[in-house]
């Protein structure tokens, strides 16, 4: 049976139409030394995906259900539309993506990036303070298009590495809180993301 959702037609098994896996690719890897900033693309272009952590060196990095974050170069193209000079990290994402629209990847779904694993567990969030950039922009594109993962397998990944699904979600990620999704959704649902 295939499904076709707005990010790829696939199957089940997470494969596209043709038979291959679904994939995108990584073109930044950002880090921050605090939460509430913007986050600075490593110079060397590669970073240690650390179990039940995320991004070595990090300061989002934790034991929690957004150890990463991912941000599609399509949406940040989308701020730049809008008239805002932005670039990679700007949205604090550690993962800058192109390829697929992440948004529309279901919770659960795991995706290999580089030599690691990570299960999506969160799409976007409540922004409870408003960002520099939301300030800037009368909006902010994160809290709707930003998804989040926990760390399933480790590994090193770099700037240019593929990221594939390896199993597609079924909306449910054992790391999240039933109430951090529920928060989402009603904010989803007021248009208040």
């Amino acid at each position: 049976m295939t499904d076709t959702c707005c990010w790829c037609p696939t199957d089940s098994a997470g494969h596209a139409a043709d038979g291959n896996a679904a994939k995108g690719v990584v073109t930044s890897i950002n880090v921050s030394a605090k939460k509430g900033t913007r986050k600075t693309p490593l110079a060397e272009g590669k970073a240690q995906i650390e179990p039940s952590l995320g991004v070595a060196g990090d300061a989002h990095a934790g034991d929690w259900h957004r150890q990463v974050s991912f941000l599609a170069e399509e949406s940040i193209e989308k701020a730049r539309t809008a008239g805002l000079d932005v670039k990679a990290g700007d949205f604090a994402e550690n993962f800058t993506t192109s390829g697929l629209e992440l948004f529309s990847i279901p919770v659960g779904t795991v995706l290999r990036v580089g030599a690691a694993e990570v299960e999506i567990s969160q799409i976007g969030k409540v922004c409870h303070t408003r960002c520099a950039i939301y300030h800037l922009a009368g909006d902010c594109i994160f809290p709707r298009e930003g998804i989040f993962g926990v760390v399933r397998a480790p590994g090193e990944v770099k700037v240019g590495d593929p990221i594939e699904v390896v199993r597609l979600g079924d909306g449910t990620c054992d790391a999240t809180p039933p109430e951090a999704l529920a928060e989402v959704e009603e904010a989803r649902a007021a248009g208040t993301l």
